[in-house]
């Protein structure tokens, strides 16, 4: 396990705000320049809502299909301080789903390629790029300091499991992302608490995990007080491509076994779409932008 890497940004150098025009040269970062970039959000947020978001801390795990959607939306929402936690590097199968995913950017860590983009767009804020695997072992490091939400979008069950159940004992704030691959309906896309899914093969192995490893009860009926967003299509099973040549999915990735998992040892390969999987991250980003921007505010929803 390599030690917690936190790299942690203010305001960057002038030259990295919008382009300005020939005749216009480029003005620093300021107040009133931030204050315009989140103007639509404000108008629809509450400038007090606003405020709540830029003061607070949101911690993403896992930068794939669905958390690099969901790190976006908490950025351009005016989300104060970004944590992006993921162990992995971007593989060119990433592609067709996950946001850091172009040319160029292969083989880079996929937490260093997202923060630079988070900086970008929201220049004022702190993003803070962790390359690590949430296990029990980093568990309590990820998660010390200021948390108030988190959004779970990892794809490893034992290591969501840990992570769902430590938010619930320590009564963190979790939207948490059932299985997101093999569907092509993005309006079947819902919210409802962890107990209530249904359907999703993942989301039942998942509440089996919490229920034999955690002692956590997510019978429908039994809410754990976990928003979870899932799909209620059926998956489709994977097509076989030209180039597996009859022999199965061949791993391509940069860090082909890097310890954690390995393409080649899972028991299929699932097609994914970025307009579901990109549905996913931002329904996530919804119900932690909604909670935060009203949290404090009298009378407002959750």
């Amino acid at each position: 396990m390599s030690s917690l890497r936190i790299v942690s940004h203010g305001p960057p150098p002038a030259a990295t705000p919008e382009p300005a025009s020939a005749s216009q040269p480029e003005a620093p970062e300021s107040a009133y320049k931030t204050h315009r970039r989140f103007d639509r959000a404000a108008r629809l947020l509450t400038e007090p809502g606003l405020h709540r978001l830029m003061r607070s801390r949101v911690v993403v795990f896992g930068m794939g299909g669905v958390g690099s959607f969901a790190a976006e939306a908490l950025a351009r929402s005016a989300v104060g301080t970004l944590v992006v936690v993921d162990f992995d590097d971007v593989c060119v199968t990433n592609t067709n789903r996950q946001l850091h995913a172009m040319k160029g950017n292969i083989g880079l860590r996929k937490v260093d390629v997202m923060a630079e983009r988070l900086r970008r767009i929201h220049p004022t804020g702190v993003v803070e790029a962790v390359p690590e695997f949430y296990d029990p072992a980093s568990s309590e490091r990820l998660l010390s300091g200021q948390v108030d939400f988190v959004v779970d979008a990892i794809d490893n069950l034992s290591a969501k499991g840990h992570l769902v159940a430590t938010c619930i004992a320590r009564a963190i704030p979790l939207v948490s992302c059932m299985g997101a691959a093999a569907r092509l309906d993005p309006t079947r896309v819902v919210v409802r608490d962890l107990s209530e899914t249904e359907i999703d093969p993942f989301s039942k192995d998942l509440r089996r995990i919490l229920r034999d490893k955690h002692g956590i009860d997510c019978r429908r009926g039994h809410p754990v007080g976990v928003s979870a967003v899932f799909s209620t299509e059926t998956p489709q099973p994977p097509a076989e491509v030209s180039y597996d040549e009859g022999k199965g999915f061949q791993c391509v990735c940069p860090s082909s076994d890097n310890g954690r998992h390995t393409c080649e040892r899972r028991a299929r390969i699932d097609g994914s779409a970025a307009f579901v999987t990109g549905t996913f991250g931002l329904v996530a980003a919804s119900v932690v932008v909604r909670a935060l921007s009203a949290a404090g505010a009298k009378g407002a929803p959750r």
